[in-house]
């Protein structure tokens, strides 16, 4: 039995808890036991939660030794900004992650991690909402809001609430194998394994809003049509602008440039493509103005993390079992 434990105080997000606590429970099921499930806060007894829902937190930093820890998860929460002051709690974490095999925080749950001095030169996520709030406070850890979750050594990090379900499954995987944690996603019909590059960003995320009516202009044309012509002269015209101003403008108020907004717009009407039809890759590239399925590929790599084909295959895969 290798201990699992879920380090949760006032004010975390539940499901931080709650989904990854499913997950190796659901493993534990289906491989006849493995894990021994324990829940820790300073305090033993009643947790709230953010949003009033009140768990239960068996022990208390003060009981519950923290050697022998095999897997470490620190959930995350409006509440982190007050229990990374707490010292008993940053050093109870310090201390069982000096032993552990595996030390993983979901969501906020970072700056826990951080506070206990275990992330400086690491490569870490956490949700988009707080990369800026990381990289100020922790200059000497690298900050990658991008991916859903992120190995760096012994130490898991993952993006907001339900991406810590993604980070169990690659710790049931590692613990279990593939087949296995299959089989927790089928059951709890979960999309099958999540890469950790995914991107935690869609559109709504990522796309800052146009200040003014001719750049808004020209992205409500690309987002309207995104497989249109759209190069700079294009969004130019459709702007009123010159192709200079248009691009000085573009950058200014979007954060980006043209090129590369049309570029992430494509993708993500791709990844709706690949998951709700079965047209052709090749197919999918020319109506979206990729020209090539290679180019597509390229272009999906960088954003997705993963291949178009792959995508497509995990949606699929869950498909026939829900």
């Amino acid at each position: 039995m290798s201990r699992v434990v879920f380090v949760v105080y006032d004010g975390i997000q539940p499901l931080d808890l709650v989904g990854p606590h499913e997950v190796f429970g659901h493993a534990d099921v289906l491989t006849g036991g493995g894990h021994r499930r324990e829940v820790v806060a300073p305090a033993a007894g009643p947790v709230r939660a953010a949003g009033g829902l009140c768990l239960h937190a068996g022990h208390a930093v003060a009981d519950l030794p923290p050697d022998g820890v095999d897997t470490l998860v620190v959930a995350g929460g409006q509440g982190v900004d007050r229990a990374r002051h707490d010292r008993a709690l940053v050093d109870w974490i310090a201390t069982a992650a000096a032993g552990a095999r595996r030390v993983t925080s979901v969501c906020s749950g970072v700056f826990l991690l951080a506070a206990a001095g275990l992330l400086e030169g690491r490569r870490v996520t956490t949700h988009w909402a707080r990369e800026e709030q990381l990289r100020r406070e922790h200059p000497g850890v690298t900050v990658d809001c991008d991916p859903i979750f992120i190995r760096d050594g012994p130490v898991w990090t993952s993006a907001g609430v339900t991406a810590g379900m993604d980070l169990a499954l690659a710790l049931v995987e590692d613990d279990h194998g593939r087949e296995v944690a299959h089989s927790v996603a089928r059951e709890l019909v979960l999309f099958l394994r999540r890469p950790g590059s995914q991107s935690q960003f869609s559109v709504p995320l990522w796309q800052a809003r146009p200040a003014t009516d001719p750049i808004r202009e020209a992205v409500a044309a690309v987002n309207a049509a995104p497989g249109a012509r759209h190069g700079i002269p294009d969004l130019a015209a459709r702007a009123g602008l010159s192709t200079r101003h248009l691009q000085r403008r573009f950058t200014a108020e979007l954060g980006l440039p043209p090129g590369a907004y049309v570029e992430r717009v494509r993708v993500e009407a791709a990844r709706r493509a690949l998951a709700e039809a079965d047209d052709p890759v090749e197919a999918i590239a020319r109506r979206l103005g990729f020209g090539s399925a290679e180019t597509l590929r390229r272009a999906f790599h960088r954003h997705v993390g993963v291949a178009p084909s792959d995508y497509r295959e995990r949606f699929r895969a869950l498909g026939e079992h829900t």
